[in-house]
Formats: C-alpha cells, sequence, structure tokens
C-alpha cells in the first residue's frame, strides 16, 4: 500500500478506525483527523485522537513503515515533537522524539480491494481514468464537485495574476495588458504575445492613443512580422508601418522580438495572427483604462461590448502583410469568440485576484456570476465529459471541467477527485488485521 492511499484511508475513513488499539495497548478513537498539509512537516496537522480515555490534541505523521520514521529523520527534527499518533501499515519499530519520548502507533487494516480498484485506476490508459465510473456520481456530487474546481481553478489564476502584478512593479493596468494581449495569441501563438506584450510598455502605447496608425505601427513592429525577407512595397501601408516603427523604435529604444515564432500554419485566416494584432490594435485605440472599465463592468453583456473594435480599412481585405488582397471589402470585428476568451481568461481571473488582494467579496462574486451566465466553452475536453455524463451548463462548469482534467485525470490524482474518492469508498471491507507487533 502507498502513502498516499493512507492518507485517503486516514481522512476519508472509509471503514472505522476505532476500536483499534495502538502498538502500545491502548484504545483508539478518532474524533478528527485533522488537516492535510501540503508543505514540510507532519501530514496532518490539528487532529483529536482519544488514547486510552485520554483526549489528544496535535499532528499525526504516517508512514508504510514505522521505521520509515527514522529512515525520514523525523527522530532528530523539533517539527515532528507534537506528533501525537504515528499511523502506519507495518508497526516494525517504535517511533522517538526529539526528547528521546516514544510516540504512539496505531497500525491500520490493510484493504487489499481497496488498493486494487486505485491501481486499475492508476493503471487506466484513458484520457479519464475513472470514465467508467463518472456516471455513478449522484447529480448533487457532481455540482458540489465541480464548483469546488471553479473556485480552486479561480484560486490558483488569481496567484497567477497576482505574480504578474509584482513583475509589473505593481501596475494592475500593465498585468492586465499583458494577459488581454496573451489571449488574443489564443493557444497556438500564446508565446509570442506574450513576448509581445514584455517588449512594448502599455505606457508606450496610451502615449499615440490618438493615432491607431502609430497603435499599429507599434505592435506590428514589435511583433517582428513587418520585418521579413521580402521587402514591402514603396508606398504600401506596410511599407509605411515599418517607416513608422522604425522612428518609434528608435525613440524608445525597443527592440522587436522574432516574428519567426508566430505560427500560421494549419490555422483558419480569421485566426491569423496578423489579423489579431490588427483587432488588438483597434482595442487599445479605443479604449482607455481598459482594466478599470474591465473591473467596473456590470455584467457580461456589458464586458462583450467593452472587447468590440474592428481593425482599419487595410484588414476589410487583407488577412496578412504582403497577402493577396480580397476582391471584398469585409469588416472583420472581434468576434463574440474571442470576446469571451478574453473574458475567461483575463477579466474573471483579474476580477477575483483584485477583490483577493483587497479582501472585498464584490469583484469575487462578480467574477464568479459572470462565468454562471456564459455559455460553456466547447473544447474536446469539455466534450469528453459531457459523454462520460457530466453535467456542463455554463462556463463556470467548463472552467471546473478543464481543471478537473488538468490537476486530477492528467496527473492520475484519484485520491483526490470526487469521483475516484466514491469509488474507493464504495470498496467493499475486506481489511485485514494490521500488523502491530514492534520490533525493539
Amino acid at each position: 500500500m502507498t502513502e498516499a492511499l493512507l492518507h485517503f484511508i486516514w481522512q476519508h475513513r472509509p471503514f472505522s478506525l476505532n476500536g483499534l488499539r495502538t502498538a502500545q495497548g491502548e484504545e483508539v478513537e478518532v474524533i478528527d483527523p485533522g488537516l492535510p498539509n501540503p508543505h514540510a512537516g507532519p501530514d496532518f496537522f490539528n487532529a483529536k485522537v482519544r488514547l486510552g480515555g485520554a483526549l489528544w490534541a496535535g499532528n499525526v505523521e504516517m508512514h508504510v513503515k514505522a521505521s520509515d520514521w527514522f529512515a525520514h529523520g523525523h527522530h532528530t527534527d523539533p517539527r515532528y515533537n507534537n506528533v501525537v499518533l504515528h499511523v502506519v501499515v507495518h508497526a516494525d519499530r517504535p517511533a522517538l522524539c526529539a526528547h528521546g519520548a516514544e510516540i504512539p502507533t496505531l497500525a491500520i487494516p490493510y484493504p487489499s480491494a481497496m488498493e486494487a480498484r486505485l491501481n486499475k485506476l492508476m493503471d487506466s490508459e484513458g484520457r479519464i481514468p475513472c470514465h467508467r465510473h463518472m456516471q455513478e456520481l449522484d447529480p448533487f456530487r457532481q455540482l458540489a464537485m465541480l464548483q469546488r474546481l471553479m473556485v480552486e481553478r479561480l484560486q490558483q489564476k488569481s496567484e497567477q495574476v497576482l505574480a504578474t502584478v509584482v513583475r509589473c512593479k505593481g501596475s494592475w493596468e500593465e498585468a492586465y495588458y499583458r494577459a488581454v494581449v496573451r489571449c488574443f495569441g489564443l493557444k497556438a501563438n500564446a508565446l509570442p504575445a506574450e513576448l509581445l506584450a514584455q517588449s512594448l510598455p502599455l505606457t508606450i502605447l496610451g502615449k499615440h492613443k490618438n493615432s491607431p496608425f502609430q497603435i499599429e505601427a507599434l505592435l506590428f513592429g514589435q511583433s517582428g512580422l513587418l520585418h521579413g525577407p521580402t521587402p514591402h512595397p514603396a508606398g504600401s501601408y506596410p511599407a509605411r508601418l515599418l517607416s513608422e516603427h522604425t522612428f518609434l523604435a528608435q525613440k524608445y529604444g525597443l527592440t522587436p522580438i522574432d516574428g519567426a515564432l508566430w505560427r500560421f500554419l494549419r490555422m483558419r485566416p480569421s485566426s491569423f495572427p496578423t489579423l489579431r494584432i490588427a483587432q488588438l490594435a483597434a482595442l487599445i485605440s479605443q479604449s482607455t483604462g481598459l482594466f478599470s472599465r474591465s473591473m467596473e463592468a456590470p455584467d457580461l453583456e456589458s464586458l462583450e461590448h467593452l472587447y468590440t473594435a474592428t481593425p482599419s480599412d487595410f484588414w476589410h481585405r487583407h488577412y496578412t502583410l504582403g497577402g493577396k488582397e480580397s476582391p471584398r471589402s469585409t469588416p472583420k470585428p472581434i468576434g463574440r469568440g474571442l470576446a469571451h476568451t478574453i473574458i475567461l481568461n483575463a477579466t474573471v481571473p483579474f476580477l477575483f485576484a483584485h477583490g483577493r488582494s483587497r479582501a472585498i467579496n464584490g469583484p469575487c462574486d462578480k467574477a464568479l456570476h459572470i462565468l454562471e451566465t456564459m455559455p460553456p466553452e466547447a473544447n474536446s475536453v469539455v466534450d469528453g465529459f459531457k459523454k462520460l455524463g457530466l453535467t456542463i451548463s455554463s462556463a463556470a462548469d467548463s472552467q471546473a471541467a478543464i481543471h478537473l482534467k488538468a490537476s486530477r485525470c492528467d496527473a492520475k490524482k484519484c485520491l483526490h477527485c470526487e469521483v475516484g474518492t466514491a469509488y474507493l469508498n464504495d470498496t467493499p471491507n475486506d481489511t485485514q488485521t494490521p500488523h502491530t507487533q514492534q520490533n525493539t
């Protein structure tokens, strides 16, 4: 049995641990297993156990073999002096704290059927290890699971937001601008988009708010896409952009990123990075205080309107800087799909992080409400969970499903998943007598 399964049994207690006796002969009653400790130190904090009639409160440490206490150096580590119970499978040696006092050791029953079920999940070759058991989770527990995962994802994303704000020297506007630019890169071009934002501070763009042409020149010049192997025809729009960027880059000391980083292959023209940068330029040109306005927008409809912008006339007939001109003039505004991508990956996380950083519930509640009113995302992960019987009716649910796949399924952390724990807790009880003989 693994130590992870031992942690699961202690925390969830799929079978009773009461009535057992420590290796020292004291009867055990588990009142509160305590809280899992994800950091260094004992495995569970603030547990409450009754040993031989006396109530003890403190920490709990776990090992498969009791002798691992010494192998891990706990007998010389003062952090383990307040351990009130050593939980093991095989009690092969008494544990001693740094003061030399013996720590009560509890050997728990060995659940071979539960271990077999866990191994079955671990050995699964499917994208979702518990795919055969997803439908066994009742709708109420599904809903509770999705809500917890959604909040967990928001908390994780808010930590990333706060780290970006620190890198931006405390500027929420600059950090938000970087997040929005990354969204315009979509998945295929997220990295060059992020590098583009880092190479061109928002403060510089702000100095040219009244000139959409200069905004385009700065963005396209810094993207490296103006500096191709073939010169642009004299007087053409791309040539004018390049000339303007050359002047502005020298003025501000800017260095473009490598244009070869951008991906065009196997992409639809409407997703070409050139068109996305043109749409970004239009958004920046028409939006003053984008971060503040996003945080103040009252609802999803207001945010969708905020992220509506149409590129300059050149892009009505082009998808690239050097491509052929289209015979039809078609405006190419930011679509609803891209607007939702920005709202999901920039606005909502920043709302949640902004609220948490100031201990204000309003922005956090608004972030949750926006997710609950948005339609669910359509991708292979979400579609896969739907086929397995998971009810996904909003962006809050789809974000939770994406987080479930990334944080649980891909890492096969079935012991930390609602479906996995339900499957294991349903194991028929075949626990064997624990090994309590200690060799002194």
